[in-house]
């Protein structure tokens, strides 16, 4: 099946990067951006901006279940997964195929189990520099969406129909044979990065360059490859320095979603970072200090936050 309709639900900084390229190269009606009636009255009255550019994208009501889609892109915060999943329900049908550009390691589970009859596929989206304050999203580099199956070692027809599909209009991707270990190489650098820039309230700089915040990345990096391993998957020093090369790409005056969320006072995605990985560890006997140093420091500012 040739992917001819597309849903992206969640305009945070990559929902609007991708909806934006979306947009621009799809014919009027392929392409739609799910939201609630409360977020198209507030987008349309007060735009959403790419690059200084405004955004003319093309709503859909979360009520409406007139829309069926053959690609579906959740692009929200973990906390708002739940609320997707409802809202595109009805837009699913046993040929869609769905991508998940949310952090961590669990969201593909849960659209699974909610989903049954779509095709999910894993997808990492690496090397981009987004950032959105407000309705205002500016990038430097656009980064590219790894996909693949959720199995090591296949490539299905969906996930070649979705590379050409991505061939088609000219978005950066590229086809990972084993998935599990990107997702989990993703999750280590999200763990150290993420969670690092926002403890020490910097900027990317911080940790691209030696001294004690990239010492405390690479710390919590090391105790995702010690729990990685418990879990069967074989993350090694080798694919550490892979995402450390990654991260010395992006705009050093960047910030990574986390660190966004702290700066505007929103609750984080802690529970998908230092909180996963401490279960994890309690799970295999494992010591993860400097992730539960993480959880404590971010979750106790949090408690002020209104």
């Amino acid at each position: 099946m040739t992917i001819k309709t597309v849903s992206l639900i969640g305009l945070g900084a990559l929902g609007v990067l991708y909806a934006q390229h979306l947009q621009e190269r799809l014919p009027t009606g392929k392409f739609h951006v799910v939201a609630d009636t409360q977020r198209i009255k507030r987008y349309e009255k007060e735009g959403i901006f790419c690059n200084g550019e405004r955004c003319n994208f093309t709503y859909v009501d979360s009520a409406d279940k007139s829309i069926q889609a053959d690609l579906i892109i959740i692009a929200t915060k973990f906390d708002g997964l739940q609320g997707a999943i409802e809202a595109i329900t009805s837009q699913v049908h046993d040929q869609t195929t769905i991508i998940s550009l949310i952090n961590g390691i669990i969201s593909e589970d849960m659209i699974e189990k909610a989903l049954p009859q779509a095709h999910v596929l894993n997808c990492v989206a690496q090397g981009m520099d987004a950032g959105k304050i407000g309705n205002k999203m500016n990038y430097v580099n656009k980064g590219i969406l790894v996909i693949g199956d959720r199995q090591a070692h296949q490539i299905s027809p969906q996930t070649t129909q979705l590379a050409e599909f991505f061939h088609s209009i000219d978005l950066p991707y590229e086809i990972e044979h084993n998935m599990p270990h990107k997702l989990w190489g993703k999750f280590m650098l999200n763990v150290g990065v993420n969670q690092t820039v926002t403890v020490i309230e910097g900027h990317f700089a911080d940790v691209q360059k030696a001294g004690a915040p990239r010492n405390m990345m690479i710390a919590a990096m090391q105790e995702v490859i010690s729990i990685a391993y418990a879990e069967g998957i074989e993350l090694s020093d080798t694919d550490l320095v892979f995402w450390l090369d990654v991260l010395a790409q992006l705009n050093p005056q960047g910030k990574p979603s986390m660190a966004q969320d702290a700066t505007a006072r929103r609750i984080s995605e802690l529970p998908l970072f230092a909180e996963t990985v401490i279960s994890f560890g309690k799970k295999h006997t494992i010591a993860t200090p400097v992730n539960q140093h993480f959880f404590d420091v971010i979750s106790e500012r949090e408690k002020h936050y209104s």
